[in-house]
């Protein structure tokens, strides 16, 4: 069981170095072709069809018929040409950067992706619950100015009045006179 579980960890090592050393291999043929004249949106589009004639066979190679495949619907067409898109659009920027730079930097910048992926979640995740609270708070104040506004006594059933200075924070501005309550 312990030499099964090794060689799996293995070919993943080796899958990801594989990957690796391609993405700088081709970054590096890149450099090379466009410092001879080669465009970007050339390279581009020559890359995506010899992707697909590497990748179009192994769904054949490793067919799974225990998974259902869902139906072909257009919201899935729409998915796939939105993805597509983008993908095209970051291989395009990537190669004009590396046309201004070095493959070298855009190997080292693309290491770096999960480390930018993780900082960019944690501080929208942080900025969200910041305007989520900014905006109960909010409700919470233009409630209290609403019932302020409906009744000028307040809370005045319950010995409660309204401070009349707008200066004050929401939780402050509400006072509770001397009265005579027995619990």
């Amino acid at each position: 069981m312990e030499r099964r579980k090794f060689f799996r960890e293995a070919l993943l090592l080796s899958a990801t170095v594989a990957v690796e050393c391609t993405t700088v291999g081709l970054n590096t043929l890149f450099k090379a072709a466009a410092s001879k004249g080669l465009s970007y949106y050339v390279f581009v589009a020559y890359s995506y069809p010899l992707a697909t004639l590497a990748l179009l066979p192994l769904p054949l190679i490793f067919r799974n018929t225990t998974t259902v495949v869902p139906s072909f619907k257009f919201s899935i067409l729409s998915r796939i040409i939105l993805l597509s898109f983008i993908g095209v659009l970051s291989q395009i920027f990537g190669y004009t950067g590396i046309a201004c730079s070095s493959p070298t930097l855009s190997s080292a910048i693309s290491n770096l992706t999960p480390a930018f992926t993780f900082t960019l979640a944690i501080l929208f995740s942080v900025i969200g619950a910041v305007v989520i609270c900014v905006g109960f708070y909010a409700v919470l104040w233009g409630k209290a100015n609403e019932e302020v506004a409906n009744d000028d006594s307040g809370f005045a059933s319950l010995g409660v009045r309204a401070s009349s200075d707008n200066t004050t924070p929401l939780l402050q501005s509400v006072k509770v006179e001397d009265t005579d309550y027995k619990w």
